[in-house]
């Protein structure tokens, strides 16, 4: 990792905010822009402008998917889309897929997330819209790294980051630098982590990013935990960026910071404790329909069950069970997530499911999402012009920084 995001960059801005949200602020409460955007995407409908009206139900369809209101955030997307279309605008139909496929990957619908991504990476293309196809690239990216498939998108997100850089994008630079350190951190390369994730908080503290900067300071204590077993340290920073996810309303962010806390205290031994987090953890995931955060959660309840005294017959009950759900969502690495708890529980090894072979188990992204990926190309990332990236819409903000939304 080379260099450092450009000293142009001085606030960070949202771009899904757009029109007449423009100057909504990346860190505006959750709960106002809702009701910003449905005040303007009511007026905007009324005066028949439906580029307006589409900009407006972005800001309403993220505001909710943030909340954890998915069945509303679904339908305004879907609203978006329409009106987009209905306006002939194919920036504002890439915009409103790119939230659609947003959802989809925080629902766990991963074959749906990366066709969706891939339409609005086409469709933003086709605008000329080269924010809205960067964050659809980025959002290909994130969806395979989630699924744990590195290999295949590890390349896609160092070019990302190459190209936050060249232009000054803080949100973006933020984004890409956290999805590396994960990675990293994944595969056990603590230090590289550590580092990456102290750049993204730097950079996101510098661009008044709250949002990056939470995260950021979770995974810096995630590594401090595992690799040091610096535990207070580790929940210092958690509470910090706590505080933020809740001055926002970060509830998706904020439910991850739990399961994190469960992990610290975890690893340190306090069990009662740890059982605590998690079982909230889960319970908010639960409740914002996220299978993935509801999954890990689970696992994480297992494991403290364990260690208080849970029999191992039902430890490896729940594990094999746990393993199949992991599977099911489309986690790759669900395997070898729910095999290191049944070695470290000493249940292992854990059966098969009926008619199945070991090691038979699919390692490759579904179709869908190998075919989004291999179209990647952001190869009109590097052509564009860094100071020239709100042309097609020249109402909009024309800041720089850009992001990435978890």
């Amino acid at each position: 990792m080379t260099g450092r995001v450009s000293e142009r960059s001085v606030r960070a801005s949202a771009p899904e905010y757009q029109g007449a949200l423009g100057s909504l602020s990346v860190n505006a409460s959750l709960p106002d822009v809702l009701e910003e955007g449905m005040r303007g995407a009511r007026e905007a409908e009324l005066s028949g402008d439906l580029h307006e009206a589409a900009r407006c139900r972005l800001a309403v369809a993220e505001a909710c998917r943030r909340l954890g209101r998915t069945g509303e955030a679904d339908r305004a997307w879907k609203a978006s889309y329409r009106a987009a279309r209905a306006a002939g605008h194919e920036g504002a139909m890439a915009w409103a897929l790119w939230s659609g496929g947003t959802l989809a990957r925080q629902r766990g619908a991963f074959r749906l997330a990366y066709r969706l991504l891939h339409l609005a990476a086409e469709a933003g293309e086709r605008g000329g819209d080269v924010v809205a196809r960067g964050y659809s690239l980025a959002g290909l990216a994130e969806t395979g790294r989630i699924q744990g498939d590195y290999a295949s998108v590890a390349r896609l997100h160092e070019q990302l980051l190459t190209e936050a850089r060249r232009r000054g994008e803080a949100r973006h630079t933020v984004w890409a630098l956290e999805g590396i350190a994960q990675m990293y951190r994944n595969t056990g390369r603590f230090d590289e982590a550590l580092a990456l994730f102290e750049e993204a908080a730097e950079t996101a503290e510098r661009a008044e990013d709250r949002r990056g900067w939470a995260w950021a300071l979770r995974g810096i204590a995630d590594v401090l935990s595992a690799r040091d077993g610096d535990v207070e340290r580790a929940l210092t920073l958690l509470s910090r960026a706590e505080e933020a996810c809740r001055e926002i309303r970060l509830r998706s962010a904020l439910a991850y910071n739990h399961k994190m806390r469960g992990n610290v205290l975890y690893r340190a031994g306090r069990y009662g404790q740890a059982r605590e987090l998690y079982a909230q953890a889960l319970d908010e995931f639960r409740g914002m329909d996220e299978p993935r955060g509801t999954a890990l959660s689970r696992l994480g309840l297992v494991k403290t069950e364990a260690r208080l005294g849970a029999t191992a017959a039902r430890t490896a009950a729940e594990l094999t069970a746990l393993r199949t759900e992991l599977e099911r969502i489309g986690l790759l690495h669900a395997r070898d997530l729910v095999d290191g708890a049944a070695a470290e529980l000493g249940t292992d090894p854990l059966p098969e499911p009926t008619g199945s072979e070991p090691g038979t188990e699919r390692r490759a992204l579904p179709d869908t999402g190998a075919e989004a990926l291999r179209a990647a190309d952001p190869e009109a990332l590097r052509s564009a012009d860094p100071e020239g990236l709100r042309a097609v819409d020249p109402e909009a903000p024309r800041s720089a920084e850009r992001e990435e939304l978890r």
